[in-house]
């Protein structure tokens, strides 16, 4: 990558030369110093990616996704180049326990939603160069830009998960995929259970908690976390004063304000209105920043 290019967040360099990565969002309050997941986008070289025992090839656009900032999966990368970002594991969808074991988790690059994430990374890295705004427009947009990139992200490993741990029929796996679209339509709706849930698909009330509990979680407890994902996401974009926490919750179906409070930090570290006033923080500082690196790991 060009030099003169600048990076769409702060570049961070380890001691000593070390590989840098971009920081696509700033952590929130409270965040551990390791509470990030690592995405490399794929530039050229040799690599392989051992997943499962089998070796695949990396193809110059494809994403590798870790919780560690070298994925021990990863083969022959001695003459690969990758730019890397870290993103807090507070902007992503899946559980934190799912984010923690995640190792090289590899999305092709060059169609569905890995193509759209690897070329809105891509892009993110270089906008600013060529988007011919004012400089003090500069830091909001590109805030609002890596949000955006952070949700592309969260789709592309929610994807990437239910495939690996999808049911084995194929019927499962599309009944499953059918409840949880069903579940997103209907999140706003106060009234939405697992019987209401198994009505809708002509099934049992326990064959519905079977198929979700080979996914490790309940039917309440998935539907509880989307919820949870689009107040947090809702709350992003809200500037503070223009809706209140309480007006946000109601929206995505939770009756009780105090309820959704205590759900929200236990599930993310932090309450819905610090969270608010975080998030409508102005972006980083307009000084220039240092060219992003082509990396090798």
């Amino acid at each position: 990558m060009p030099e003169t290019v600048r990076p769409a967040a702060r570049v961070r360099s380890r001691a000593g030369g070390g590989p840098a990565r971009i920081d696509l969002l700033p952590p929130p309050p409270g965040a551990g110093r390791d509470d990030h997941l690592h995405v490399g986008v794929y530039r050229q070289g040799t690599a392989l990616v051992r997943r499962r025992g089998v070796d695949t090839p990396l193809e110059p656009g494809d994403l590798l996704i870790s919780s560690a900032p070298r994925p021990s999966n990863l083969l022959h990368a001695v003459s690969s180049t990758f730019l890397w970002f870290r993103v807090p594991r507070f902007y992503l969808a899946p559980a934190r326990g799912e984010l923690a074991q995640l190792n090289g988790l590899r999305a092709p690059g060059s169609t569905g939603i890995g193509s759209l994430a690897s070329q809105f990374l891509l892009e993110l890295a270089t906008w600013e160069r060529a988007a011919g705004r004012p400089h003090h427009e500069l830091p909001a947009s590109r805030h609002r830009l890596a949000h955006n990139a952070a949700d592309l992200l969260s789709l592309l490993i929610t994807d990437l998960l239910a495939k690996e741990n999808a049911p084995r029929t194929a019927t499962g796996a599309e009944l499953l995929s059918r409840i949880r679209r069903h579940i997103d339509a209907n999140l706003m709706d106060p009234g939405l259970s697992p019987e209401s849930v198994a009505r809708a698909h002509h099934i049992s009330v326990r064959y519905l908690h079977r198929l979700f509990q080979k996914e490790g979680v309940t039917v309440g407890q998935w539907v509880r976390r989307r919820r949870l994902e689009e107040c947090r996401r809702e709350l992003a974009r809200t500037p503070i004063r223009t809706r209140t926490v309480a007006a946000v919750a109601h929206r995505w179906g939770f009756v009780s304000a105090a309820h959704f409070s205590r759900v929200f930090r236990d599930a993310f570290g932090i309450s819905p209105s610090q969270w608010q006033t975080h998030a409508s923080a102005p972006g980083p500082g307009t000084a220039p920043s240092p060219a992003p690196q082509v990396l090798t790991p």
